[in-house]
């Protein structure tokens, strides 16, 4: 079982800087049949906890006084550009009452229909809500997708290994990973280009004199206009 060496901060004399800078982070504690209290915990040992822990793994709290408090990771609030901890909110867990969280999955193994039959492994959760006393909780709970040897197969809630004293919260019928086949894009060949549509078109429609459109024959090119004949002179 993790466990954490607390401190009781003082709200008004501890700055949270101040507490940053002297290697540890402000946090809180609180529950169901508990104050909420401001509490230290050293940053390098938090984050130890935190990796192995998670969300759904229980902590004990210890203070100077030698009290023990049964905790969960609630939340933690990091810093945007470096990922480190800067303060921490413990949920703590009523004695002989069992509690429900969501456990992360890890999937782990060699499915024969991704090797060996170019399917695509989807992964349709990546956590499930159990329930179980404290001490029971798992970290994780692990996928075998081994068992997906052909293309529909697939792995359902109830087909997890559950271990002793957790409880399943959800739809043992419901799809945890499957297999979905990857399509082929076929490339569609340009149609034929009609050549001898765009030669029609290039030449035009032949207009005859007279109509809308028609050149004067000189301009055409016809013959040119025989020479009116000039008046004789009368004698």
């Amino acid at each position: 079982m993790l466990s954490l060496a607390i401190e009781k901060r003082d709200m008004k004399a501890d700055r949270a800087e101040k507490i940053r800078k002297g290697g540890s982070i402000p946090a809180i504690f609180y529950g169901p049949k508990e104050t909420s209290t401001a509490i230290l915990v050293n940053a390098i040992e938090f984050k130890k906890a935190w990796k192995k822990a998670g969300e759904s793994s229980v902590i004990i709290l210890k203070d100077a006084a030698g009290n023990e408090h049964e905790s969960l990771i609630y939340a933690v609030d990091v810093h945007p550009l470096s990922g480190e901890p800067r303060h921490a909110d413990f949920y703590i867990i009523e004695k002989g009452k069992k509690v429900k969280v969501a456990v992360p999955l890890v999937f782990e193994g060699v499915s024969s229909a991704v090797k060996d039959k170019a399917g695509i492994l989807v992964k349709v959760r990546r956590d499930v809500d159990i329930e179980a006393a404290p001490r029971d909780l798992p970290h994780d709970i692990k996928v075998d997708i081994s068992k997906l040897v052909e293309l529909t197969d697939v792995i359902l809630a109830k087909d997890l290994l559950i271990p002793t004293g957790v409880v399943l919260k959800i739809n043992p019928e419901e799809v945890i990973a499957s297999i979905a086949i990857a399509k082929e894009e076929v490339e569609e060949a340009p149609a034929a280009i009609d050549m001898s549509a765009i030669e029609v078109e290039a030449k035009g429609k032949e207009v005859k004199e007279g109509e809308e459109g028609a050149a004067p024959a000189a301009l055409a090119g016809d013959k040119k206009p025989a020479e009116a004949k000039k008046p004789e002179a009368k004698k």
